[in-house]
């Protein structure tokens, strides 16, 4: 995979919140490196016009949903958890503190437990694209923030327990992007486009942590060298063998 130009060629992929924004462009950046099938997992129809293209109806908070997918999928290279949701909010309802959680924290959670025969048998990759307000609450959207940082110590956990199985992980920590999530924003934001497009980059190149857009970006030269990654190894180091 030292080409990330091809680094999916041949592969089979499956991308969760396909229906839209940065889905839609894994969906269409899957497909321009070449990947052989790409489930696009949606709560609503999914129209494409690429035959590579396998809609699964996927709504990652309904159980059913998720083990029928499963069952559809006898193959998968890469599994990208992409759904999510944000809402504004002041974190006075706790139903839709929940609702973050369930979609955000529980639902990656389900769908990459679903689908952890098939990625331990192709020894391949989870994505979990979650965000720099992971990292630093973003006020206008503390559940959101909350339910990212959750996914995130969910990931680096996720990279420790399936290194013993050779499934890669990786997290996407992303700044604004131009999607339905941040369009009332008044802020500089990436396209979704460039961002699909550097995911799957990092992916290639084995990247841990992917920071896909100006913003975030500014954060990845010292990372890998970080007190925080620093940490992250040591705790790994628990499991035995698994680093």
């Amino acid at each position: 995979m030292s080409n990330p130009e091809n680094s999916l060629a041949n592969r089979t992929v499956l991308i969760t919140g396909a229906n839209r924004g940065i889905g839609a462009a894994l969906v269409d950046e899957a497909l321009r490196r070449g990947a052989a099938r790409v489930y696009a997992g949606s709560r609503q129809p999914l129209d494409h016009l690429d035959r590579r293209v396998v809609t699964l109806t996927l709504d990652v908070t309904d159980g059913a949903q998720i083990q029928q997918a499963a069952e559809r999928v006898d193959e998968l290279d890469v599994l990208v958890n992409n759904a999510g949701l944000a809402v504004v909010e002041d974190l006075g309802d706790r139903a839709l503190l929940e609702r973050h959680l369930a979609v955000n924290l529980f639902g990656p959670h389900a769908v990459t437990q679903a689908f952890l025969p098939q990625l331990t048998r192709s020894r391949g990759a989870l994505v979990n694209v979650l965000s720099v307000a992971a990292l630093a609450s973003v006020p206008v959207f503390p559940a959101y923030s909350i339910s990212k940082a959750a996914a995130f110590s969910l990931t680096q956990s996720l990279r420790a327990l399936l290194a013993l199985r050779g499934v890669r992980v990786h997290a996407v920590l992303a700044g604004p992007v131009d999607t339905d999530m941040s369009r009332g924003l008044d802020i500089p934001k990436a396209t979704p486009e460039s961002v699909a497009q550097a995911i799957f980059d990092g992916v290639a190149g084995g990247v841990e942590e992917i920071f896909p857009d100006p913003l975030s970006a500014a954060l990845a030269p010292t990372w890998p060298t970080g007190a925080v990654k620093a940490l992250e190894r040591e705790n790994a180091a628990l499991l035995g063998g698994s680093r």
